[in-house]
């Protein structure tokens, strides 16, 4: 049975394809889920997801939203999803420098400060998810 996968943002549908497995960033920890799974609704935390598909894996810098996984369908909303391949180190790298030197000045009301650190947060996400997949390559397995 074909498990759909569904990553879903507020500005798009990021990816709908059949996979054969998923690991997501849960709120707890890793979660991995493959055709048959049980019913399940789940917070997303910030992380990679990775996807296996026909041998090859492909990666997503995700941050937060929720997850439902049905026995044959995976529908993922999270704030953010970015493939690996299409994110842009240096356009990431110059978001993390932006957030650090927004936390470095020290001159914020708290809710300022805790964007400034969700950005950080993301930015390096998104350096690990790109930097990983340029030094591995697209992945293809047995």
């Amino acid at each position: 049975m074909p498990l759909l996968l569904e990553i879903v943002t507020p500005e798009r549908l990021a990816y709908s394809d059949t996979v054969d497995a998923v690991v997501l960033p849960g709120s707890e920890g890793e979660l991995g889920v493959l055709p048959h799974h049980a019913p399940l609704v789940s917070m997303l935390g910030v992380g990679e997801l990775r996807i296996r598909k026909d041998g090859a894996e492909e990666s997503f810098a995700i941050v937060g939203g929720f997850l439902q996984v049905r026995p044959d369908k995976i529908v993922v909303m999270a704030e953010t999803a970015d493939m690996a391949s299409e994110i842009d180190l240096e356009k990431a790298q110059e978001a993390r420098r932006e957030a650090e030197r927004a936390i470095a000045s020290g001159e914020h009301a708290p809710a300022d400060l805790m964007a400034a650190r969700a950005a950080l947060q993301a930015a390096l996400l998104r350096i690990r998810v790109a930097e990983r997949r340029h030094r591995e390559g697209p992945r293809r397995r047995g």
